[in-house]
């Protein structure tokens, strides 16, 4: 029987890898929590409805990239793609939109069927932020404010860029979309193959495209800040010159699109140069009518996601995490006649030392071959406790880390004397 192994595009985050998960994880929280932001937790099974009104049926994401299937019940179900449609639905579900500010951050994988390479899998994990009820530009920009302070927080502020659009009203998007498609239905030919199929499902994405010649055909095609009002434009040039007043590197481009229908309004990627071709590492931007779309009431919004394996990955790059500091500290060596009596003095000593690590062996075998594994944990000490230590009612100490004969102590003075043992 051939070996078992995981889906391609899903992987482990191992042991040795996980405190780099939790360093990211632990600035976030604490930026979040200051924002005054709450965390929400979402299933990560929807009913497959909810991604095709939500997110768009046309969109790359639906079309070709979603996990879908039916339960034993016939139901169409599907893996979350993203988290913002859950998130909305979860709002509108429990009634957390009536006249009041809702501010929420979730965290935890996502699921779409793509080519896996160094930075995207097929399984990947997003911290998403959302703002409900909340309709001014003010709100824009304090939560690019916010992007900003994580950045800092983990030292990546030289390394991102904050690129920028405006998209204005959905209506401005329409009118925007229906001059796009005039000017390209003559140019169809022309276009690269997944232009050609965007004509007619997401024009907008065509603006995105990485093809050389498709990017040539768009140099004369109408430009949307022409279609946006005035009063919009106004505003979107205020939130550019507060970001810039905080010290953020800005890039506004006009073909700056987001691939799912929802966007309005403001939209953004904060883009860097260290990771080749997978330099998004966070992207949102104002969604004023999902809420509406999905039955909800009519609730302005807006909210990013950052893309957790790109963070790690970039973090890694820059070499910007911190030793882990799981390091144990006492590894406890025993013998099998003694080891439940190890095991308790143990237990006394995690009780009054809570903030110590401590590794007790259970496996027996040789001293040497023990010491051998206390070294291997990187602990600062050994400590013996085996059948001559439970007699004498004495603890044999040996320091692993530094030049020092060991010792030998009272069993009853170890939890008083350890601290300055390990020091």
């Amino acid at each position: 029987m051939s070996k078992i192994q995981a889906v391609r595009g899903m992987n482990d985050i191992l042991p040795s890898e996980i405190h780099k998960w939790h360093y990211f994880e632990n600035i976030v929280k604490n930026s979040l929590q200051q924002y005054g932001y709450q965390e929400i937790r979402l299933p990560i099974v929807e009913k497959s409805e909810l991604f095709h009104r939500g997110i768009g049926s046309g969109t790359d994401i639906v079309e070709k990239e979603t996990y879908d299937f039916t339960d034993r019940n016939d139901e169409a179900l599907t893996l979350r793609p993203e988290g913002t449609a859950g998130c909305v639905r979860a709002m509108i579900e429990h009634g957390l939109l009536r006249n009041q500010i809702q501010k929420v951050w979730y965290n935890g994988p996502m699921f779409r069927y793509e080519r896996p390479q160094k930075g995207r899998y097929r399984q990947f994990y997003q911290l998403g932020v959302e703002v409900y009820g909340a309709d001014s530009i003010s709100q824009d920009a304090e939560l690019l404010s916010l992007i900003w302070q994580l950045w800092q927080a983990l030292g990546l502020n030289r390394h991102v860029t904050l690129e920028l659009n405006n998209l204005g009203t959905t209506e401005n998007r329409i009118q925007y979309v229906n001059a796009l498609v005039d000017y390209l239905t003559p140019l169809k030919e022309q276009l690269d193959q997944d232009s050609q199929r965007r004509l007619t499902k997401n024009p907008l994405r065509i603006l995105d495209s990485k093809n050389e010649h498709t990017q040539k055909l768009l140099n004369n095609a109408p430009n949307l800040n022409d279609f946006i009002d005035k009063d919009i434009q106004a505003e979107f040039i205020h939130l550019v010159h507060y970001l810039k007043n905080l010290g953020i590197p800005i890039k506004v481009t006009s073909r700056l699109v987001r691939g799912i229908d929802y966007y309005s309004h403001t939209v953004f990627e904060w883009i860097t140069d260290k990771l080749g071709a997978q330099g998004t590492i966070c992207a949102g931007g104002r969604y004023n009518t999902l809420v509406s779309d999905l039955n909800g009431p009519q609730t302005p919004a807006v909210g990013f996601a950052m893309g957790i394996e790109r963070i790690i990955l970039l973090l890694e790059t820059l070499n910007l995490f911190p030793p882990s500091p799981d390091v144990t500290d006492i590894y406890v060596i025993s013998d099998e006649q003694s080891i439940f009596g190890a095991m308790l003095i143990v237990e006394q000593l995690r009780k009054a030392h809570s903030d110590l690590i401590i590794e007790l062996n259970t496996t027996f075998g040789s001293f040497k071959s023990q010491f051998k594994k206390a070294d291997k944990s990187n602990a600062t000490l050994a400590l013996i406790i085996a059948e001559d230590e439970i007699k004498s009612n004495n603890c044999t100490i040996k320091f692993l880390r530094k030049e020092q004969n060991q010792v030998s102590i009272p069993l009853s003075e170890l939890h008083t004397s350890i601290i300055a043992l390990l020091n």
